[in-house]
């Protein structure tokens, strides 16, 4: 399997079971993981990415084992922003970056993330967008951060040819028209991690063809075997399960290299 959302470092606000790098790659291991996608909790607050990149990817190498993957997070807010995707490509070797433009003070229609998913192409990077973070309804009151506006997102895709662009934690808020449009407009991908209700994954398919959905846990901040019943409930054919916990991210992947 290939997890594509999964997270080291501390959740800003509590502690999360599994959140020590050793516990993490152990749940992964059991799970039948191969390849983990991973970002770092610390990029959504400290303004200081520079050093959360060096570490996520020294804490990739340190404890993963080859399994984890960093993906490190550039802002295209900050004025050094295209040594910071320099340093991710060159340095670190990461396939590509995880952006939190509802943490960095900008949105999917401006200019600059424009500007960012142009210069992640140009490197054959993957883009990643966690919609949310977590519900409104649990967040502290004095950080209330709102979900992404997905709709903004079709024009920069269908600006820059050749971008591969992942939503994680996508919960499904975002109307038909939209998901549609998004699919239309290139190379989107949706993870699972945060597809609720009976048959989500279904109801997901419905909007958003099988070769664009991949696996996504979102662990420690879910429980990793949350990911994995939503597929065992899910009414799918062995080739299309296949595709969705490997074959799918193994493509998207294999298209940045």
């Amino acid at each position: 399997m290939i997890d594509t959302n999964v997270y080291l470092s501390r959740y800003p606000f509590r502690r999360l079971p599994g959140d020590e790098p050793q516990e993490l790659v152990g749940k992964l291991v059991r799970g039948g993981v191969e390849r983990a996608w991973c970002g770092s909790f610390d990029a959504l607050l400290h303004r200081d990415l520079g050093s959360v990149n060096r570490r996520l990817a020294d804490d990739c190498r340190r404890y993963g084992n080859g399994l984890l993957v960093p993906f490190g997070c550039v802002n295209p807010a900050m004025p050094d922003w295209r040594e910071e995707l320099r340093r991710c490509h060159e340095d670190y070797r990461m396939p590509g970056i995880r952006v939190h433009p509802n943490y960095h003070g900008y949105q999917l229609g401006d200019a600059s993330f424009a500007e960012l998913l142009k210069a992640a192409t140009l490197r054959r990077m993957i883009v990643q967008i966690p919609v949310l973070m977590e519900d409104e309804r649990t967040q502290h009151p004095v950080v209330r951060v709102a979900p992404e506006d997905v709709s903004k997102l079709a024009d920069p895709v269908a600006s820059v040819p050749g971008a591969q662009v992942q939503l994680l934690n996508h919960s499904q808020r975002a109307p038909a028209d939209v998901m549609r449009r998004l699919m239309s407009a290139g190379q989107v991908y949706v993870d699972i991690a945060m597809v609720e209700n009976t048959h989500g994954i279904d109801q997901l398919l419905s909007l958003v063809p099988k070769e664009r959905v991949t696996f996504g846990s979102y662990y420690p901040f879910y429980y990793w075997e949350s990911a994995a019943l939503k597929l065992q409930e899910a009414a799918l054919l062995a080739p299309d399960r296949d595709a969705i916990v490997r074959g799918n991210a193994t493509r998207l992947r294999g298209a940045v290299r």
